[in-house]
């Protein structure tokens, strides 16, 4: 079955970096889209980024923007999120997703258990 694993949360001041991977199975992870979500305390879930297939392909939401980099290996089987320049509001679990089909904005069908991440000084 489908199975997404997230990692690489954790406590960053504000200003730093973090790089988050997500390692999928169960699927052939080639041929989807795939995206990250966040949900902050006491908010709902919401979409951060979404990439497709081939790479070619990179959407964010406005407020992470230039900050963040949505990427995949599809040899290695993982999609990653390199957040740069964080801030507290970034402070959310993080989620792997992944969506039905290639197309970008399709419906997501499987979701990671998520990773904290904590932006503090």
């Amino acid at each position: 079955q489908v199975q997404l694993v997230e990692s690489g949360g954790g406590l960053v001041q504000p200003g730093g970096s973090l790089k988050l991977s997500c390692a999928a199975s169960g699927f052939d992870f080639s041929a989807y889209a795939m995206g990250w979500y966040r949900q902050a305390p006491g908010q709902e879930v919401k979409w951060v980024s979404s990439i497709n297939p081939g790479s070619s392909l990179r959407t964010y939401t406005d407020s992470v923007k230039g900050r963040f980099t949505i990427s995949r290996d599809n040899a290695e089987n993982t999609l990653y999120l390199q957040m740069n320049s964080l801030k507290p509001e970034d402070t959310a679990v993080y989620y792997c997703a992944k969506r039905i089909s290639n197309v970008l904005t399709s419906r997501v069908e499987s979701w990671g258990q998520g990773t904290q991440v904590t932006v503090s000084s």
